[in-house]
């Protein structure tokens, strides 16, 4: 019987609990197949304890990021530990890919085969010179998440952070909106410079890492670094010039409705957010608690086994979900990839989008749940491409559910009108902060000056243009500083763009054929990081395709059932 591999229990307080397991494996003895097949399961099982010990560094740490104690274990270890561990990582892939019974393994399915090719991946970019660079890289994308987790407006006699204030631009005071949307831009304002200085340091160090592997950019060395095999640049700006040409023109109709319907002249920005007919903004619910109870009846509607996986991590207490002062923005599902439970972490404010966050990370969860069976980690890291399909798609699968939160048929109807037509201004909004990003490491040299005005040309290509902004431009200008994937995780956001016509496809399938389509939906789930992306999405009953037609197709459909709605 094999010996387990890791001490039990194994706990994480500096690089010295971690380089000796390492060097074990790098100098074991490989005799057999069986060894070979061992090593990997150790490898796998080593991977796992480290990435859940990183996670709740990261989840204490944006649950809290005043708490410096939580700041100092995750800096502790993306400084201290993990830059000493790069190299042993390293020359442990060497050692599975040059080993004599890695092309025997590899070709016994295709899941060994994607696995291995990751691997490879990893060995061509990895210079020892960019271990620092990458430390440095973590330690500015914490600074970042810092700045915008503090930031806050005084409203009412109450200090409320930006998420809270933005549910003010759906009230139907307009005088109030106008104010708050003031007093939101002038908070950003104050860190502009502050921002931008930081991403000039995060372009630089980025462009050094490319150089340093061998790459003319660092565009190129993210697609490699991200196992983009699948597809490449010319994909993403075919997907950029499909949604100009077949979503564009849908948002700016739907703006000209809008301002249409609110009797105005003018649309202003504080008015794009509010309902144009001056109805009160939906509450679907009243806190975390009740967020939560209502989305687990929800998921229930779909598949008990949905709402069980949500069940499950409540009592686990693998939520925080409400929003409040020191809290890091945004949300996230973190897979802890020993428990094979995640953690699911946003910003509840009280509205509509907080259900659309809650059911997408909840499609994360259940992927991690439906991977669990799965023999080793790297077969569970998914794609990001793959990973936004299970999430996206239950945003939409979960519509038909939705009356948990809305018992009232006009309500319900809205709210699907709201969560269609967010998808009319989403995936303009990802194909812009997408090209912005190949500008930007195509060009590493540019100025801050070339750089805004980059992003209001692309703003101009895929905006509505049915928003004035006259006397407020520095609002459109520095509206991307508000994207955290553009400084923490570049490039990591195209997949939404992708993810969103694979889950447009699979609700349509839904609606067509029900329960076949929730089974191949299930079936896409259980695959996890073990075929192709392409393979994947056809499993899933859809196509992983970019072209001017089929974007069309798929925005004809939810055109049609839009109007169903509104």
């Amino acid at each position: 019987m094999h010996t387990p591999f890791l001490p039990n229990p194994f706990i994480v307080t500096s690089k010295d609990d971690v380089l000796p397991l390492y060097e074990q494996l790098v100098n074991r003895n490989i005799h057999s197949a069986e060894d070979f097949q061992q090593l990997l399961q150790d490898v796998s099982d080593l991977e796992s304890a480290l990435s859940e010990d990183m996670a709740w560094r990261y989840i204490r740490m944006t649950c809290d990021t005043q708490n410096q104690e939580h700041e100092a274990a995750y800096l502790n270890f993306v400084q201290e530990i993990q830059p000493h561990l790069s190299p042993l990582e390293d020359q442990l892939n060497r050692k599975i890919v040059d080993s004599q019974f890695s092309g025997q393994w590899r070709n016994q399915s295709n899941a060994n085969e994607i696995y291995l090719r990751g691997i490879q991946g990893a060995v061509e970019i990895f210079r020892e010179a960019n271990i620092p660079l990458h430390s440095e890289l973590s330690t500015l994308a914490q600074e970042y998440s810092s700045i915008q987790g503090s930031m806050s407006i005084q409203w009412e006699d109450q200090t409320i952070t930006l998420q809270q204030a933005s549910n003010i631009l759906m009230q139907t005071d307009r005088n109030n909106r106008e104010k708050v949307w003031h007093l939101m831009q002038s908070r950003r304002s104050q860190d502009t410079d502050k921002l931008n200085e930081l991403f000039n340091k995060m372009v630089a160090l980025r462009h050094q890492l490319a150089i340093n592997a061998g790459f003319n950019n660092f565009r190129d060395y993210m697609f490699k670094a991200m196992g983009r095999y699948d597809y490449n640049a010319d994909a993403c700006k075919d997907f950029h010039n499909s949604v100009e040409t077949s979503v564009v023109p849908m948002l700016k109709d739907l703006m000209k409705h809008r301002k249409s319907l609110m009797g105005l002249e003018v649309l202003k920005p504080w008015d794009t957010q509010v309902d144009p007919l001056g109805r009160s903004p939906l509450k679907p619910f009243d806190g975390g608690e009740e967020l939560l109870k209502k989305g687990i009846d929800c998921l229930n509607g779909i598949d008990p086994f949905f709402g069980e996986c949500i069940s499950t991590m409540e009592s686990h207490q693998l939520l925080d979900l409400d929003s409040r002062l020191g809290k890091a923005p945004g949300g996230y599902n973190y897979p802890l990839a020993k428990t094979n439970m995640p953690f699911i972490f946003m910003n509840a404010s009280g509205n509509l989008r907080d259900v659309e966050t809650l059911v997408h990370e909840a499609g994360h969860a259940i992927h991690s749940f439906e991977m669990a069976p799965l023999s080793l980690n790297a077969y569970k890291n998914t794609p990001s491409e793959v990973a936004e399909l299970a999430s996206m798609s239950m945003e939409l699968l979960t519509m038909n559910t939705w009356n948990a939160y809305f018992s009232d048929e006009d309500l319900l109807n809205r709210a699907k009108a709201e969560q269609l037509e967010g998808i009319l201004s989403t995936l303009p909004w990802i194909a812009q902060v997408d090209a912005f990003q190949h500008w930007i490491y195509e060009n590493p040299t540019h100025t801050t000056e070339e750089r805004t005005a980059k992003w209001l040309e692309l703003s101009a290509r895929f905006g509505s243009g049915e928003v004035d902004y006259t006397g407020y431009e520095t609002a459109i200008a520095h509206a991307w500083h508000k994207q955290l994937h553009i400084f923490e995780v570049p490039f990591y956001y195209i997949e939404y763009g992708f993810a969103q016509l694979g889950a447009i496809g699979v609700w349509r399938n839904y609606i067509q054929s029900g329960k076949e389509a929730l089974e191949n939906y299930k079936a896409f789930l259980k695959l996890g990081n073990t075929e192709s992306i392409p393979k994947i999405y056809e499993t899933a009953g859809v196509k992983f395709e970019f072209s001017e037609s089929y974007i069309h197709e798929l925005m004809s459909f939810v055109k049609a059932e839009l109007q169903q709605f509104q």
